[in-house]
């Protein structure tokens, strides 16, 4: 007996299980980061989609390079609590990983740039990449039927879902709104500044009566850091979500393909 334990390598008597007991896998944590124009957001989520512990943020290094901002939010994630796969959602186009678009963020080394392996080498956890829009309807969408998310930030952001596929490249944003101006030049973060609340809340309203000639959806969700300055009473089909949608979907990223889109 003793030279069987030595052979395992164990060096302590070998305790059997009790029979009926096995030992119970630990539940799976992601760390889902959201990555704005204005501020960088995280937290570690349990299986069931709840925090735990509280959200961190900081501002957005805005025009610094890729590098600089995958450093800060190494930092920014060093108080959560430990985890075993990073979900993030990025304001641009991204496909496998890889950024092809960043308008907001203000420095050219984003386009190209595969900031799921810089988080990868970084964490040394495996990471997946979204669009933030796509990210947050993960979130929120039902599933059934067609389905419209639209964000109110830095920029006006949008993601379509088909029976909770996400369908590729759709963007509200640089549709024509008024008076050729498009929705995200009405309605965008230096709009709401340059107009003031009351102003930007009429456009607001007006647009999204005019939203259902470009897309016949069954429902839409409001969400972004600006959704919370809406002050009228949206229809019986749209709902306005809490911006902390765009952490909470980073565990659907893991069930579906959405990290390269």
């Amino acid at each position: 007996m003793r030279s069987e334990a030595r052979r395992r390598g164990a060096g302590h008597p070998v305790r059997p299980i009790a029979p009926g007991r096995q030992q119970q896998p630990r539940p799976t944590r992601t760390l889902a980061i959201d990555i704005g124009g204005s501020g960088i957001k995280a937290g570690v989520l349990t299986e069931a989609g709840g925090l735990l512990g509280d959200r961190v943020r900081i501002e957005t290094p805005v025009g610094r390079h890729p590098r600089v901002v995958v450093q800060a939010v190494h930092a920014l994630v060093q108080p959560l609590a430990r985890f075993d796969r990073v979900s993030v959602g990025f304001p641009g186009v991204v496909a496998a990983g890889r950024v092809l678009t960043a308008p907001n963020l203000g420095h050219n080394g984003w386009l190209g740039f595969d900031l799921a392996r810089a988080l990868q080498e970084r964490f040394r956890r495996p990471a997946r990449i979204a669009n933030d829009v796509a990210l947050q309807g993960l979130a929120v969408i039902t599933g059934r039927g067609l389905e419209l998310v639209i964000t109110l930030g830095t920029g006006v952001g949008s993601a379509l879902f088909l029976d909770g596929l996400l369908v590729p490249q759709f963007m509200v944003g640089h549709q024509i709104l008024r008076k050729g101006h498009t929705y995200d030049e009405q309605l965008n973060g230096a709009a709401l500044d340059h107009v003031g609340d009351r102003k930007w809340n009429r456009r607001l309203e007006k647009a999204l009566r005019r939203l259902p000639e470009l897309i016949r959806y069954d429902r839409l969700y409001i969400g972004g850091g600006n959704a919370k300055k809406i002050r009228f009473r949206v229809d019986a089909r749209t709902t306005v979500v809490s911006n902390e949608a765009g952490i909470r979907g980073g565990i659907a990223l893991w069930g579906t393909r959405y990290d390269t889109a």
